[in-house]
């Protein structure tokens, strides 16, 4: 990977930032510089990540929650004309869909039957409670302590959630398979195809700029 491909790198959160890195080694990538925002900022910012991408390729990801019914609506209106290299992409409706839509390897690390788990992750209306959800009924201590709130917590998640879920994305021989969960998810299938095209165009730009030299 010494010859692989940097991206700028923007996004909400941790888990955010874990699936973004991890869908880039899929892609024979490299992350470079990581900017971890609230999604407000990231959107007020993006005109300048995009004046960026004419020069190096950028990833921005951001959930979609509910601030449109579908993706591509949102994108056209927060950035209708991203430049050459910029991939910003929406996730539907927030990244935990991306991560169930791999549910054979999922259920297996969550220790919950494989059939608890949706197999229309964007057709949920919040992923993350969803996810939470399946992980009670697991037949493991440490992913029901970890994941799910305490009796009386004001929290939304378990203690470990970021970090459990974070060792599940990263791990590339037993965790999640962004191939697998892109036949599931639409928005992902979308984010690794624009990936792999920003590499492409990128490594050919590049090829012509060291040869017309």
């Amino acid at each position: 990977m010494d010859s692989a491909i940097t991206f700028q790198c923007a996004f909400e959160g941790s888990l955010d930032g874990a699936v973004v890195r991890r869908l880039l080694r899929h892609a024979g990538a490299l992350p470079g510089d990581l900017y971890r925002q609230r999604k407000s900022y990231l959107l007020e910012k993006l005109q300048g990540f995009n004046v960026s991408a004419r020069a190096r390729p950028w990833v921005v990801v951001v959930d979609l929650d509910h601030d449109a019914g579908c993706a591509p609506e949102v994108v056209r209106d927060w950035l209708p004309a991203p430049s050459y290299f910029m991939n910003f992409r929406v996730a539907v409706r927030e990244v935990e869909a991306w991560i169930l839509a791999d549910r054979e390897r999922l259920a297996r690390y969550l220790q919950v039957p494989e059939t608890r788990i949706t197999g229309t992750p964007e057709e949920i209306d919040y992923p993350k409670e969803y996810l939470i959800n399946c992980a009670r009924e697991s037949s493991s201590s440490r992913i029901r302590k970890g994941i799910v709130p305490g009796p009386g917590s004001r929290r939304v998640e378990g203690p470990a959630y970021l970090s459990l879920l974070t060792e599940f994305v990263a791990d590339a021989e037993r965790g999640w398979r962004p191939d697998v969960a892109s036949d599931h998810s639409e928005s992902l299938e979308r984010c690794i195809r624009s990936l792999q095209n920003s590499i492409g165009t990128f490594s050919r730009e590049s090829q012509r700029r060291r040869s017309s030299r």
